[in-house]
């Protein structure tokens, strides 16, 4: 049967596949819209299935927060070149990705890929998508934060991610905005000493003991200088420690409490391609 031009945008708009694809998956079902999208994805399938081993160290960055600003979602988007990366319509799937996202319960990039988009789990969404592009795409990140308020902030370019979570609400948007670009550009390991992972602490003590033991300190003052060394981690590595980047005459601690009496971050969340 003659294949009409408006079937094969309607097909590649359902799919994103580019026009022959469609016009030869068409052509192939007899006009079938259905077996024409199935014979694409299974296109998707044995695309994704001999990209399995490659690499995706491209991407982009994504996150959002609800319409009454309590929770937010953050993921990374995976590919294989820089090229696919900043294409408008793998930025779009990623947008489409973390938003089905906020929307949901989901809490790891597993259940994100069972959620619906479009009709389809997200998982055959990615595969389609897969056959469309020609490289492989995955979910590398994926978290999500509620609190009071949660401030997002995507970086320029799109590589880099924060989302910031405050324990109040109708504080100057600015301060959170700042503050989640001081997360982006300090990296802190944790909002506060309390929330430095365990192993991240020993080995900041193994490192001063061995530190002040090269400096030929003595043994009996090895475990106090390797203390003193951690509390100076502590200042520079976490969040409500580090000196405001805008004002290191202060601490976001101080920034904060001067903003609004008793305003602090709850968590955050850092997601970068690099």
């Amino acid at each position: 049967m003659a294949i009409k031009a408006a079937d094969v945008s309607k097909l590649r708009k359902m799919t994103g596949a580019g026009m022959m694809d469609c016009k030869k998956a068409l052509t192939e079902t007899d006009g079938d819209f259905d077996a024409a999208v199935e014979i694409i994805r299974k296109k998707g399938q044995a695309m994704a299935s001999k990209r399995a081993d490659r690499e995706t160290t491209e991407g982009t960055s994504r996150a959002t927060v609800s319409a009454d600003g309590k929770k937010g979602a953050v993921l990374i988007l995976k590919c294989e070149t820089d090229f696919v990366g900043k294409n408008e319509s793998f930025v779009a799937l990623a947008d489409s990705i973390v938003e089905a996202a906020l929307n949901s319960d989901a809490t790891t990039a597993e259940q994100v890929l069972e959620l619906e988009l479009n009709g389809a789990a997200i998982k055959d969404v990615i595969t389609e998508q897969i056959g469309v592009i020609g490289e492989k795409i995955e979910i590398a990140d994926f978290a999500v934060v509620t609190a009071e308020t949660v401030i997002p902030y995507i970086h320029q370019g799109s590589q880099l991610s924060v989302l910031v979570g405050f324990n109040q609400t109708g504080f100057d948007a600015q301060v959170g905005r700042d503050v989640a670009m001081q997360v982006a550009a300090m990296a802190p390991v944790g909002v506060d000493k309390d929330s430095v992972p365990a192993e991240i602490v020993e080995s900041e003590l193994r490192i001063g003991r061995e530190k002040a033991k090269e400096e030929g300190k003595p043994e009996a003052m090895l475990d106090k200088i390797a203390q003193g060394r951690l509390g100076k981690f502590f200042k520079e590595s976490t969040l409500l420690e580090q000196a405001f980047v805008k004002d290191n005459k202060q601490s976001i601690k101080q920034y904060l409490n001067g903003a609004s009496n008793g305003l602090t971050v709850t968590e955050f969340k850092r997601f970068s391609l690099s």
